[in-house]
């Protein structure tokens, strides 16, 4: 097993030497993990270094005493890749982050589509959208990244179109074998903004494709099945990551 990965508070320095982690990540640590001194952990920024030590103690329920040893700053991706997932239903959402943030995207970008039965406003939005930023941070820390994917507040169509006409590389999963060409084939670059569109349960809307192929986003699917709304962005977020070379 690799050691552990707890996340720091933001004021906290990370460098070689003794770093004590509390608050609710020493609790986790401490409560729940019961880590005990002599034991491998990993602290990190969520935003690409991390520090490698040893439990030096652990006291009370909530703190942590870690001797660093190393610290390491994790390099940017040269190609990135964004996923505008539309709102699924129920917790079909976090699920889709959960496994996204799993297999290496870095941002999402949550997108109210006309389709989608899921509606985020006022108070309801503003808890949904916590859910996928906590989503994805306990995700990154589960898949023992450094770099967690930064979740994006909700976007409109219209904003959606001003981020695909400013990516290196934008497609919109498409189901119609008819006019989507295959992800798989598709032309990318060696490097820059890659940006996947996920479409709601009921489909993008002709006015949508419209929007996103004016913004220079094409149609492109993954293979002969449907997927779920849930599921589409991590499949295709694989194969660009594979094609890419990040998974090489």
């Amino acid at each position: 097993m690799t050691a552990p990965v707890f996340v720091v508070d933001d004021g906290t320095r990370l460098r070689p030497g003794t770093v004590v982690l509390e608050g609710p990540e020493g609790r986790h640590a401490v409560s729940v993990r019961r880590l005990r001194a002599g034991e491998q952990v990993v602290l990190t920024d969520g935003a690409g270094t991390g520090a490698y030590g040893t439990v030096a103690a652990a006291e009370g329920k909530d703190r942590l005493t870690v001797d660093v040893v190393s610290v390491r700053t994790e390099d940017a991706p040269a190609a990135r890749i964004t996923v505008v997932q539309a709102l699924p239903k129920g917790d079909r959402g976090e699920l889709a982050v959960e496994t996204m943030t799993e297999t290496g995207v870095d941002a999402v970008v949550p997108w109210q589509a006309a389709r989608c039965v899921t509606q985020w406003k006022g108070e309801r939005g503003a808890k949904s959208l916590a859910k996928w930023r906590a989503t994805a941070r306990e995700a990154g820390k589960q898949s023992r990244r450094l770099r967690f994917p930064e979740v994006a507040d909700a976007a409109t169509t219209r904003q959606v179109a001003r981020l695909l006409a400013d990516a290196d590389f934008a497609a919109v999963l498409h189901e119609d074998g008819g006019v989507a060409v295959p992800l798989a084939t598709a032309k990318l670059p060696d490097a820059g903004h890659l940006v996947l569109v996920v479409g709601p349960e009921g489909g993008v809307s002709p006015e949508e494709l419209a929007a996103f192929a004016d913004a220079g986003a094409a149609p492109h699917r993954l293979g002969p099945s449907v997927l779920r709304t849930s599921t589409a962005g991590t499949a295709a977020a694989a194969v660009l990551l594979a094609r890419t070379g990040r998974w090489s």
